[in-house]
């Protein structure tokens, strides 16, 4: 396979990955209190507005690694409507995204007072989202090949995410799926058809309770969230556990998240014995809400035979909190419980 072959093999196989992200990555930041990111419906949930900002960056020993960059606001407007907005850089290489959504979310409260959450939620985000391949310098220039261009590629689409939440006390459930739009673009623009399915949608199932440990200052969270990809039928399941410390005017949490695909990958490290692996990550992360501040330390860990680097993927996340409407609702759900 000579060198330009070997160009179009590797755009090919990324593109595959490209496609396979629409949108926003689901990586761990639903576990540093920014479920919105996630799940359009609790846009607007909480007693307060929440703003949230998140870095992540993966491999810090392999040049162009991925990383990751969202911004994103929710707000209640009354009673029942929620709105939210969330903006995104994802790159990976030579491929990148950029993204904006805008969330719209209602909620109906069958709650007899503060003492009864008791809360139905859906929401639906719509989304731009400009997809981006750099191919500059990957040719030759003594011997340039058609298939091979020297610029930037560029697509643009639309598509929408809905989904619909529950929080009753202590219990959540959410429910998501995203990218519920077929979507058709060619990237490469040119004379070489990349064929890709249309269908990108994906479909985000979690559940949780918190659990206060003997009316103390201690409480812990534990919850599972399920992934699954319509077209190549992939999927994994996160199993998490959060403890939460609780203090005046702050709250110190903490925990442990194992993410393992259901699906596993062939591969051979000698070129003779072909094993199968299942992807899994160990994520550890610890945070703080201090008065209207919110700041989280995400660290994800592969834990594979074969991998692309030994590093792990870093994750920094930054709130605040504002405009506290109502009371706290008397459970533990610091979801919708605001700490200012």
């Amino acid at each position: 396979m000579n060198l330009k072959t070997t160009y179009v093999v590797v755009l090919l196989l990324f593109s595959r990955i490209v496609f396979a992200q629409e949108g926003i990555p689901v990586f761990a930041d639903y576990l540093s209190d920014n479920l919105y990111l996630v799940h359009p419906a609790m846009a607007g949930a909480a007693n307060a507005n929440k703003i949230r900002l998140t870095a992540r960056k993966q491999w810090f020993n392999v040049d162009d690694a991925p990383n990751l960059q969202t911004l994103n606001m929710s707000t209640r407007i009354g009673e029942k409507t929620g709105l939210g907005g969330i903006v995104f850089k994802d790159e990976n290489g030579r491929f990148s995204q950029t993204g904006v959504y805008v969330t719209f979310a209602y909620h109906l409260l069958f709650s007899r007072d503060r003492s009864d959450l008791n809360m139905l939620s859906f929401g639906v985000s719509g989304g731009f989202i400009q997809s981006n391949v750099d191919l500059r310098g990957l040719d030759d220039p003594s011997d340039p090949d058609p298939v091979i261009l020297d610029r930037v590629q560029k697509d643009s689409y639309y598509n929408m995410d809905v989904g619909m939440s529950y929080n009753y006390l202590e219990w959540y459930a959410h429910f998501t799926v995203k990218n519920i739009l077929p979507t058709t673009r060619d990237i490469f623009n040119n004379d070489t058809p990349i064929t890709e399915s249309n269908n990108q949608r994906r479909y985000i199932f979690s559940l949780g309770r918190f659990f206060k440990l003997r009316g103390g200052p201690w409480s812990v969270e534990p919850s599972v969230m399920y992934q699954a990809t319509d077209q190549t039928k992939e999927s994994t399941i996160d199993v998490n556990a959060k403890l939460y410390r609780e203090f005046e005017v702050a709250t110190l949490w903490g925990g442990l998240s194992y993410r393992r695909s259901l699906d596993g990958a062939e591969f051979s490290q000698d070129g003779f014995l072909v094993e199968n692996q299942q992807l899994q990550y160990i994520t550890p992360f610890l945070g703080v809400n201090y008065k209207q501040w919110m700041v989280g330390y995400t660290y994800s860990y592969q834990s594979n035979s074969v991998v692309l680097s030994n590093g792990g993927f870093h994750q920094l996340t930054l709130g605040y909190d504002f405009g506290k409407r109502k009371e706290r609702w008397n459970c533990d759900c610091p979801a919708v419980n605001s700490k200012n």
